[in-house]
This record gives structure tokens, C-alpha cells and sequence, in this order.
């Protein structure tokens, strides 16, 4: 993928205006201690955006005072909307509730935290108007980590990139811009395991990076801790390639190596005489190393075959428990809307 200073191959870029309408989409889950200093930077950076904006507060079934401080916020300012889900559906499904629910002519996805800057969406705008679809941000020093935490990330995107899903830029997370006509594209796909980050690159239009600094968290703790860390991983992989269905193969043709090693063995020593000694120890080995390959093979297995299973159920992908300042929803041929604070279901 291009970064901030190529030019993009693919594409004959088209420059247009700055948006009549800009979205925020922030997703939440247990930040009521970041709220507050999440409030004066949002209302600053307001000041200075020329169009139309709107902040889209997606709720992810927190259980703090997270939805209690934005509903707040929201009563003393109509550009604030509040979508509250009626449970903690994830990250990726409550971005997926944000970018339905956004109206604006370009969206930025960013979380909480305050560790992605505003001031960069200001150069975000600015290569969306020199006419690229998606300005993603490209992470160049990340503050306040652990070593363990800046390996794995490092790690994750070239493992992505060299193994699973070559077009993935790397150093970069869900904070970008995305143009109306690529997140139209995007509402196209509704599938239950998400990995937006991917399927972002996966839509293609004109792509470039603007590459910062990542703070430190304004306030509290990470809400993703190490187990939903591998379940992400776990479902970018699977979301973007069949490659741990080919360990089956590779295990296979690993273990039948060993087995024909072990039945030459066998045969020299019947034919030369040499002293063996008979016991399980050897059988038992090939059986461990057959039995952990078949295992560990239908496994993975199973794991594709599940989620076609809840692919194939056609449940919403998330359900509304009430909304604020909320007058229309911008996929609306994808929703069936109940009216009234009654559930929105999304599919």
C-alpha cells in the first residue's frame, strides 16, 4: 500500500471538496474515566472543522457510568449522537453499529482513548480531498507500551502480510478515514466475524497512509486484554485466508515423512540383524504424533466449519437498545427499524 508520500499506481485520483459533512464514529466500552478528557478535545476540535460534523458515541454494553457521562454530553449538544447497544457485541461489530449510524460525507474511526490525535485527522481531510477513498493512520512510535505489547504488534501485521493478506498495510489500526462510496462498499459485506482493518484494504479505491506518534492513553486501562488479543488475531486469519486449513496437509505430509523413516528403520534392522528391543515406546510416539496432527487438524477445521454455522443463522450483527439524537440511520435498506427507543436490528 502507498504511504503519505507515494502516489498512488492504481488509481487516477479525482481532488475533491472539503466534506459538506464529517463523521466521528467512537466506539466505547468501560471508558467513563476517559470521557471527560475525551469531551474539551471533541468540542476543540469542532471549532476548527469548516463543514457540518457529527460525533457518532457508539455504547458497547458498558457497565460503568460510560453511557450515563455521554448521554449527558449529548443533552447539550445535537451533533452528539449516542447509539447504546443492548449488550458488549466487540470492538468490530460496535465500529460496524458507528459506521451504519454516520451520515457524513467522509467518517473517521478512532477510539477513545485518545492515543490516535485529532490533529491528524486534519491531514487525514486533507489527502481526502486530494482524492483518496481511505487515509488510514500509519503508526511510526507508540508511547506508553509495554515491550511484549510493541513485538506482538510488529509481529501481527508482517505475519498478516507475508503469510495471510498480502495488501494489509502494516503499523496502522482502525484509526482512519474512510469516503462515503467505500464505506457504502463496506456495508455491502455483513458478516458476523469482522476484521475491518482488512476488509477495508479488501475494497480497494485509492489508499494512502498518514503516518504520527500514538500517546498514551488519556486515562484508565486497556479494555483488550491479552485473551481478546489472540481472538482477534485468530479471526484475522481465518476472516482473510484458508492458510491453517493447509496445516492439515502440511501435517500430514510431516507425519508420513516420519512414518516412512521409521519403516526403513524397521526393515534394516530386520535385514541386517541388529538388536532392537520391543516396547511402546515407539509406538506410542508415532500414535502421539498422528493423533495431536489429526486433532489439532480438526480443529482448525472446525473452526471454518463454525463460523459458516453462525455465517448461516442470519442473526443481526448487533441490536440497539436506545439511541440519542439519532434522526435517521444511513444503511437503512440493510436494517429493519423498529420504531420508537424499541431495538434496532442491524444485519
Amino acid at each position: 500500500m502507498p504511504d503519505a508520500r507515494e502516489k498512488d499506481t492504481y488509481h487516477l485520483l479525482r481532488p475533491r471538496l472539503y466534506p459538506a459533512r464529517l463523521s466521528l464514529v467512537i466506539p466505547m466500552y468501560n471508558e467513563a474515566e476517559v470521557v471527560d478528557f475525551l469531551r474539551p478535545e471533541i468540542e476543540s476540535f469542532l471549532s476548527e472543522i469548516a463543514g457540518e460534523t457529527e460525533i457518532v458515541l457508539v455504547n458497547d454494553g458498558s457497565s460503568d457510568r460510560t453511557l450515563e457521562k455521554i448521554v449527558d454530553w449529548a443533552s447539550g449538544d445535537p451533533r452528539i449522537k449516542v447509539i447504546h447497544l443492548s449488550r458488549n457485541f466487540g470492538h468490530q461489530l460496535a465500529c460496524t453499529a458507528g459506521f451504519d449510524y454516520s451520515t457524513g460525507d467522509a467518517i473517521v474511526l478512532m477510539d477513545a482513548d485518545l492515543q490516535d490525535p485529532l490533529p491528524v485527522v486534519h491531514e487525514m481531510i486533507e489527502r481526502y480531498c486530494d482524492g483518496y477513498d481511505v487515509v488510514y493512520g500509519q503508526r511510526e512510535r507508540r508511547e506508553g507500551e509495554s515491550a511484549i505489547k510493541l513485538f506482538s504488534a510488529w509481529a501481527f501485521y508482517r505475519i498478516m502480510r507475508s503469510m495471510v493478506y498480502k495488501r494489509l498495510p502494516v503499523d496502522t489500526g482502525d484509526f482512519r478515514l474512510i469516503s462515503r462510496s467505500c464505506l457504502e462498499a463496506l456495508q455491502q459485506m455483513r458478516e458476523t466475524h469482522r476484521f475491518l482493518r482488512g476488509m477495508v484494504t479488501w475494497v480497494g479505491y485509492p489508499q494512502v497512509a498518514v503516518r504520527y506518534h500514538r500517546a498514551p492513553r488519556a486515562a484508565g486501562r486497556s479494555k483488550y486484554p491479552w485473551r481478546k488479543v489472540l481472538a482477534f488475531a485468530w479471526t484475522a486469519a481465518t476472516s482473510f485466508s484458508t492458510l491453517p486449513l493447509k496445516f492439515s496437509l502440511i501435517s500430514g505430509m510431516i507425519v508420513g515423512l516420519f512414518a516412512v523413516e521409521e519403516g526403513v528403520r524397521a526393515v534394516l534392522a530386520s535385514v541386517l540383524g541388529w538388536y532392537t528391543v520391543p516396547g511402546w515406546t515407539s509406538l506410542m510416539v508415532v500414535t502421539s504424533v498422528i493423533g495431536s496432527a489429526l486433532l489439532i487438524s480438526l480443529g482448525i477445521l472446525g473452526e471454518y466449519v463454525g463460523k459458516i454455522y453462525e455465517q448461516s443463522k442470519e442473526r443481526p450483527l448487533y441490536l440497539v437498545s436506545r439511541t440519542f439524537n439519532v434522526e435517521k440511520v444511513s444503511n437503512e435498506t440493510a436494517q429493519d427499524v423498529i420504531s420508537g427507543e424499541g431495538n434496532v436490528l442491524t444485519r
